[in-house]
């Protein structure tokens, strides 16, 4: 019988809706049963949220799961008052936590359980200060330890905090800057070594983590952490995927369709499989005739994958590019994304021309080409081919080239 699949229309799924991850699951949860603390790396959009949220409905019955989204935090005693939040649906583990807390709950009028998660928050926070969040936070994973069941600490979006604290709204990153950051991550791997076997932490985020922590020098505070790689589906993955999802909804494909679809897509991206189906679904139903045909599905492409909504949805490769890059060396990552686009290729002479077109005050314009590489192969842009740098997805490639190309010149044909 053929699988159905409902869309995904938020920002990650579980269940049955998360599609064929079945050995990552269970690769990853053996991981975690063996005591392992697990950086959970992969490119954007390809389910990172999604896996962690699946790992929780999993293993909710054998392990105290906590889910922690560190996305709005921008200091160390936010993400102590997130991991206190999430303790609150654990009685005896919540009771605890408020007794760390005496001193700012006493000043409640009523009952601290007749607040909301964010009311709570802020009466948490008013109990931190930059000098007691890390008692605090010690004190706070003992009392995981002695959680009944082992815990499963999954947090998500760390490398959002860490590069808020690293470098501020002017983007400058100095020393104090730094030590703030060392202090946290440092904070991090103290507990996750004391409390080996007792609690297992998965961190993960829509940007690299390790390209921010090397540009402060502190990659070793995450050498504790076994990586994790989420990979795109292959090719069978996403033509099961378009086939389940047209049996929801009564999209008749012909002829192979859903092979050419994959096969213009590139990189199979479980969002982009999914986003590309949407547009079919629409196109199918204001026109009244649900078969659709591969001479169709450029057209698709073109006209809506790359089109207004499309870029809508791909601008945050770009918005999240400004967050790890200072502004001194993104105006070169563009033109090393556009001239990849461009030419199909990245190689070594035309980055070396590029580079003759940049000064930076205290850097050469080759350490800021390196530094900006290792961001974008990291973080999926693009990829070492034989002969440079090539792009990893057609449809991020064919986007960039659409969204800036028009008036770039490959760089070796400039002045000619």
């Amino acid at each position: 019988m053929q699988k159905k699949l409902v869309q995904a229309h938020g920002n990650w799924v579980e269940g049955d809706r998360f599609w064929d991850r079945e050995s990552d699951t269970a690769l990853l949860i053996e991981k975690l049963d063996e005591g392992a603390h697990i950086l959970l790396v992969a490119q954007r959009r390809m389910g990172k949220t999604s896996l962690m949220k699946e790992i929780k409905r999993l293993l909710n019955n054998r392990y105290t799961c906590l889910f922690v989204d560190l996305q709005k935090a921008v200091e160390s005693e936010d993400a102590i008052v997130e991991i206190s939040k999430a303790l609150k649906p654990y009685t005896t583990l919540w009771s605890k936590t408020k007794g760390l807390f005496a001193n700012a709950l006493s000043l409640l009028t009523g009952s601290i359980e007749e607040l909301s998660l964010g009311e709570i928050g802020i009466k948490l926070r008013a109990g931190l200060t930059s000098g007691n969040w890390s008692e605090k936070g010690d004190a706070l994973f003992s009392i995981l330890a002695e959680s009944e069941l082992p815990v499963l600490l999954l947090i998500d979006e760390v490398p959002l905090m860490v590069n808020r604290m690293l470098k501020g709204d002017d983007f400058k990153i100095t020393s104090e800057r730094k030590a703030k950051v060392d202090e946290f991550m440092s904070w991090l791997r103290k507990n996750s070594l004391a409390h080996q076997g007792k609690i297992r932490i998965v961190l993960s985020g829509s940007i690299g983590f390790e390209p921010i922590l090397r540009q402060a020098g502190l990659s070793a505070t995450i050498n504790n952490f076994q990586p994790f790689d989420l990979k795109p589906w292959d090719d069978a993955a996403a033509i099961g995927c378009l086939q389940a999802l047209a049996a929801e909804y009564g999209i008749q494909f012909k002829n192979d369709t859903e092979a050419v679809m994959v096969k213009r897509l590139g990189c199979c991206i479980p969002h982009h499989v999914q986003m590309f189906f949407s547009h079919v679904y629409d196109r199918c139903k204001r026109r009244g005739r649900m078969d659709f045909y591969p001479d169709e599905v450029n057209d698709i492409y073109e006209s809506e994958m790359l089109g207004i909504r499309g870029h809508s949805e791909l601008t945050h490769y770009e918005d999240r590019l400004k967050l790890v890059l200072s502004p001194e060396i993104f105006t070169l990552a563009l033109e090393i994304l556009t001239e990849t686009a461009e030419t199909g290729c990245l190689t070594r002479s035309a980055l070396a021309a590029l580079q003759k077109g940049y000064e930076f005050e205290e850097r050469s314009a080759m350490s800021a080409s390196e530094e900006i590489l290792r961001v974008l192969e990291h973080d999926g842009y693009i990829k070492a081919g034989r002969d440079g740098y090539v792009f990893e997805s057609y449809l991020l490639q064919d986007w960039w080239k659409k969204r800036y190309g028009y008036f770039h010149v490959p760089v070796l044909e400039r002045g000619i």
